[in-house]
């Protein structure tokens, strides 16, 4: 019986030893931010919030000169000037080039709207377009321009004046070739070319119904 103690007492210390063990190793390869205390278990993962508080972006896009503080970034917004979409819906077959895209599109056909403004009650399928919807009563604008200081309600709409600064123009249309900063114009020019393609060809078809005898 005692024997049989002495062998638990035994294994109980080997166990706390290995547990202390365990602890001084997570210890060691915890990486510490010095400006905000964050702890990652990954340097690379530190080197990356860093950019957080530097601002730095050291990957630039060669062809529009944009830069991103992480290279998955940078990958997603070269598809846009690509017009590669690699995300499939598969209830209606439309793509796009980022999958958080794709799960919002989706909500478009389960018309889910799972977040809800307690100010009015409206409803949104993402936090982000709830989040964005209550700056409208709060009247909060925290996103600032650095070149001219106006100040938007949503990130997005800070994205697209910046393009007036830059000149910058990424929706370029494959059927004139002309260049937009803004992604609605595009889609605009768009139906207005092919309205005035199928008037055209509609007149061309109605002239000639009219000369037969």
């Amino acid at each position: 019986m005692e024997l049989f103690e002495e062998n638990d007492k035994c294994k109980y210390q080997t166990e706390r030893i290995e547990f202390i063990r365990e602890l001084k190793d997570v210890e060691k390869t915890s990486y510490h931010c010095e400006i905000c205390s964050r702890s990652f278990t990954q340097k690379g993962n530190l080197t990356t919030h860093r950019r957080i508080h530097t601002g730095e972006k050291p990957y630039d896009c060669g062809i529009c000169g944009k830069s991103f503080s992480q290279k998955i970034s940078l990958i997603t917004h070269r598809r846009i000037h690509t017009g590669e979409k690699q995300y499939y819906c598969d209830i209606c077959g439309k793509s796009f080039s980022q999958n958080n895209h794709l799960v919002t599109h989706k909500l478009t056909h389960t018309r889910e709207k799972p977040y809800q403004c307690d100010i009015c009650g409206k409803s949104f399928c993402q936090k982000i377009s709830l989040n964005i919807h209550k700056h409208t009563h709060t009247g909060e604008k925290p996103y600032h321009c650095d070149t001219c200081g106006r100040a938007f309600s949503d990130k997005n709409t800070l994205t697209t004046h910046k393009r007036i600064h830059t000149g910058e123009k990424p929706y370029r249309c494959d059927i004139c070739g002309k260049s937009f900063s803004v992604g609605s114009t595009l889609i605009n020019t768009n139906v207005f070319i092919q309205a005035r393609n199928h008037m055209t060809v509609t007149s061309v078809a109605n002239h000639f119904l009219l000369v037969v005898p």
